[in-house]
């Protein structure tokens, strides 16, 4: 087939998980240590390099997190990834620190020597929507911004810098590309080693996700410094990949099963404060793209990942026991699409059928037809 009938999209790409922060930041019930550290390990194994781990923030807001010491260091000290030969020099541990004291508990636990190699701060177009999120003005949250990224970058952290509600706000409603696209350039200004573009509420449809980053690369061509993170709110998760890979994104975010979403406000059976209400009449509606589809569509249209794709597909599986519902995979349900003959659906009798209409094997057409279809147009 010519090239002209292909799509144009990276052949290779880099996809991150954060599976276990925000995958996890949306479930009421606790998920235990012990299974956070085996999905980080097992999604190392898997082929995954950079993972987000926990978030650093005041745990009263985000029990699910309580455990950030604890999941870090036992990370760090694996013993199953050391006896698999993983270098950690090739890994990436990300921690989210939306305010400068979780940037300060980084800081420390990178001296202490366990800590994180990369951390992340957030700020929305829409003012509303980040002030809800963070409670401090655009003004002040960059200047805030500014410090943590120096005191970080001084022991070896860098800053993920993330802009939200670029789609829209599920507070204000409407913004603006432009606005989207000056704070790219403000995070890079000063210091971000690169950009989480975030539609976090789902509210991006495909054709202004390529709209939306064809003007980023436009501007910044590096691909480098560009994720792109979509939620499946309403449904078009793939769809958005597929819209950002034709722009020449080839950095994503994913999560097990889809998890994700806004942070618990009921956690345990008990009312916490989160980030405030839910925005969704139902908060299982809500959740990221998936991992499990996004390598298994990937895969199938020739893109490299890295990562192991049936191994992936066991580990979605054992997430849904984890935590106790159907998640959003189709793949672990189908799985990757035969490339070989399955004798096992085959109808008995073909070969004997054929033979006895005096078709030869493979015979598709009846003998007298031409070889070729006559198809003039109408």
């Amino acid at each position: 087939m010519g090239n002209e009938f292909q799509l144009k999209y990276p052949r290779k790409v880099r996809l991150d998980d954060i599976t276990v922060r925000d995958g996890f930041q949306h479930e009421e019930i606790w998920v235990p240590t012990e299974a956070k550290l085996f999905y980080l390990e097992e999604l190392i194994l898997c082929g995954f390099k950079r993972l987000e781990v926990t978030n650093f923030g005041n745990p009263l807001y985000m029990p699910q997190f309580k455990d950030a010491d604890e999941l870090m260091k036992r990370l760090r000290g694996s013993k199953k990834l050391a006896k698999a030969g993983v270098n950690w020099d090739d890994i990436e541990l990300t921690v989210v620190t939306i305010r400068e004291r979780a940037v300060d508990r980084a800081i420390e636990a990178k001296k202490d020597g366990w800590g994180p190699d990369r951390i992340l701060m957030m700020v929305s177009t829409d003012e509303e929507h980040h002030f809800a999120n963070s409670g401090t003005t655009l003004p002040d949250y960059w200047k805030e911004s500014e410090r943590c990224i120096k005191k970080a970058s001084d022991v070896g952290i860098k800053m993920c810098g993330t802009v939200s509600t670029i789609w829209g706000s599920p507070i204000s409603g409407p913004t603006r590309f432009e606005d989207a696209v000056e704070f790219t350039k403000r995070w890079l200004d000063i210091g971000a080693a690169d950009i989480e573009h975030a539609d976090h509420d789902g509210s991006a449809p495909p054709d202004q996700v390529y709209r939306y980053y064809s003007m980023i690369l436009d501007e910044m061509p590096n691909t480098d410094l560009h994720v792109a993170h979509f939620h499946v709110t309403r449904g078009w998760g793939l769809a958005n990949v597929l819209a950002a890979l034709q722009a020449g994104i080839d950095v994503f975010e994913g999560t097990l099963g889809g998890l994700g979403g806004q942070p618990a406000n009921f956690f345990d059976r008990v009312p916490v404060a989160g980030t405030g209400a839910y925005y969704y009449k139902d908060p299982n509606v809500v959740g990221l793209a998936t991992m499990e589809d996004m390598v298994v569509m990937m895969d199938e249209m020739g893109i490299e990942t890295g990562v192991d794709v049936d191994r992936l597909l066991e580990l979605g599986t054992m997430m849904e026991k984890t935590v106790g519902r159907r998640l959003r995979s189709e793949a672990i349900l189908n799985g990757r699409i035969p490339k070989e003959p399955r004798e096992e659906f085959k109808r008995k009798g073909l070969a004997e059928v054929k033979e006895k209409l005096g078709e030869k094997p493979g015979q598709i057409y009846p003998h007298d037809w031409p070889e070729k279809a006559q198809y003039k147009g109408k």
